[in-house]
């Protein structure tokens, strides 16, 4: 039976960035593109400047501070009529719906949780509550992994050294310099170093480029390859870098590599590899590159993020044949459909996967991502069209980072079991039964991550461990919290799941614990734990 004992812990929601409840915050959807708001700030507030008075008619009973055209949150065929408000009363939209209904077709309220995020200013095409000072870049691909939800709880810290093992970073560009240091210098590689650095740590809230997952994190560069000794990466590990990003694959297994790999875990450092480009049709699930495959390394796969359902992302081939791409949850680029009926169940294309294999660990997002290599060399704005390894990497790394920049004692050996317990389950899409066990976890949700993070080491929060099922992996935890609440969780066959909470362990429905023989279970309360520092929460400027 397990021991359950509560007790009351000083607030530490005075260290939380300050909300304005009070504000009502909503998206509205214009009836079509040609509708432009023309505002004047007077006062910290905007003021309606245009023709249209029924429409003057409602703004001016309102307090509106934000009224911007936004991605967020629309389909392909809203893209440019879907705005974002902050006003003083929900009414307001509302209002504008019946008696500017011309103008306006559809409103949707965000609810007071799904306020706490943070945009800096150069969040691009998407932004809400950010500046957008920086490029004019679709970053969709950091909403599906919910970077604005981690963004409030912590944006990096200069103390948190991310390594890049790849080609050369630019260190004189705005978005490196001053945070870079190089150890080794690399080739260019056609600026792939530049893209990686930039998804892992570029600087953000600058009104310059695009923001890293990471971006007040530091950067260590150096070369790559050495892949008997990896010689490079352990020259980053010793120096201090907590995560080394390898965007680079080799096909041999070596005991010297993985001499080091276990060398650099006892320093304190973990690695995240890219698990590889080959596609299914190609490997089947048996092909293992290095060093994600090395034990105590973290492999990354894609996943597709973007589109919630297939049918809003339907493309036609030259030869008729409808297909559908990029649509969240599913493990290869593209979907078929039999007899070419897009009613019936989609299927994957294998040629649209990256490398799956039985040492993938987590999918992150790639189809669609902005090249920030084009942008330094070439001045342009330019998205990668396919599935690549090497630029959803840094994604996974550099949650690591904002993980350790919020907790700086977090134990190298829980890292792994919050990423997978924290991502995004897709074992119930049809289409992905055929590769079961080869792609990982799931999709990352960064923002899940950092929030449970936030709860496992808060003492007044409830960290809710819920909606997984792992037959595999050996899961470590350690909770501060007044309660852990574990519901709708299974771990069988070989799982191992080793839970130690400060307070509470509460067993909520559809909870299956059933390892086998080669699992087990542990679940344990022990109120004389203590945490080793606290947690770096962000601070309002």
């Amino acid at each position: 039976m397990l021991r359950c004992c509560l007790i009351c812990i000083g607030m530490l929601i005075g260290m939380m960035p300050l909300l304005a409840q009070e504000d009502a915050w909503f998206y509205l959807r214009a009836k079509d593109t040609l509708f432009i708001p023309n505002f004047t700030e007077v006062n910290n507030k905007l003021v309606y400047r245009g023709n249209d008075r029924s429409l003057r008619a409602v703004l001016n009973k309102y307090e509106i501070s934000e009224f911007k055209k936004t991605f967020r949150n629309a389909k392909l065929p809203n893209l440019k009529k879907t705005f974002f408000v902050i006003a003083n009363k929900k009414e307001m939209m509302e209002d504008l719906l019946r008696n500017a209904s011309h103008v306006f077709v559809f409103g949707e309220h965000i609810s007071e949780e799904d306020k706490k995020i943070f945009e800096p200013n150069d969040y691009g095409l998407t932004s809400t509550i950010g500046g957008n000072t920086g490029l004019q870049a679709d970053l969709s691909y950091l909403d599906d992994i919910d970077m604005p939800k981690a963004w409030f709880y912590t944006t990096g810290s200069p103390d948190v050294i991310i390594g890049i093992s790849d080609g050369s970073v630019d260190t004189t560009n705005t978005d490196f310099k001053d945070k870079t240091k190089v150890f080794n210098k690399s080739s260019l590689a056609g600026g792939h170093g530049y893209s990686i650095a930039a998804n892992a740590a570029a600087q953000g809230d600058n009104g310059y480029g695009i923001p890293g997952v990471c971006y007040d994190c530091s950067i260590y560069s150096t070369n790559y390859g050495d892949f008997r000794n990896l010689a490079m990466i352990m020259e980053l590990s010793r120096a201090g870098a907590k995560v080394v990003n390898c965007s680079w694959i080799g096909k041999q297994y070596y005991e010297t590599a993985q001499a080091a790999v276990d060398e650099m875990f006892s320093n304190g450092t973990l690695i995240v590899a890219a698990g590889g480009n080959k596609s299914w049709g190609e490997t089947k699930g048996e092909l293992l590159y290095y060093p994600a495959s090395y034990k105590h390394v973290i492999s990354v796969g894609v996943g597709t993020f973007r589109h919630e359902n297939v049918m809003d992302n339907i493309k036609i081939e030259k030869n008729g044949n409808y297909y559908a791409e990029n649509v969240r949850g599913y493990v290869g680029r593209t979907l078929g459909f039999k007899n070419n009926d897009t009613l019936s169940e989609p299927h994957i294309w294998a040629a649209g996967t990256s490398t799956l294999n039985s040492e993938i660990d987590i999918l992150a997002p790639s189809t669609g991502q902005f090249m920030f290599s084009k942008f330094i060399l070439d001045g342009t704005l330019e998205y990668h069209p396919y599935s690549t390894t090497s630029g959803a990497t840094p994604f996974v790394t550099g949650t690591i980072g904002l993980m350790f920049s919020l907790y700086p004692c977090l134990p190298l050996d829980e890292v792994e079991s919050i990423l997978k317990i924290s991502a995004v389950n897709i074992d119930h899409i049809k289409a992905n039964k055929p590769y079961e066990g080869t792609y990982g976890a799931g999709l990352l949700n960064a923002g899940n991550t950092i929030e449970l993070l936030y709860q496992l080491h808060t003492e007044d929060e409830i960290a809710s461990i819920e909606n997984q099922m792992f037959s595999r992996w050996d899961f470590k935890l350690t909770a501060y919290s007044k309660q852990v609440h574990i519901q709708n969780m299974e771990f069988t066959k070989d799982a191992t799941l080793d839970l130690v909470a400060k307070n509470a362990i509460v067993l909520g429905a559809n909870t299956v614990l059933k390892p086998s023989a080669n699992g087990k279970i542990r679940l344990k309360v022990d109120n004389t734990i203590d945490k080793e520092c606290e947690l770096r929460l962000r601070q309002n400027d």
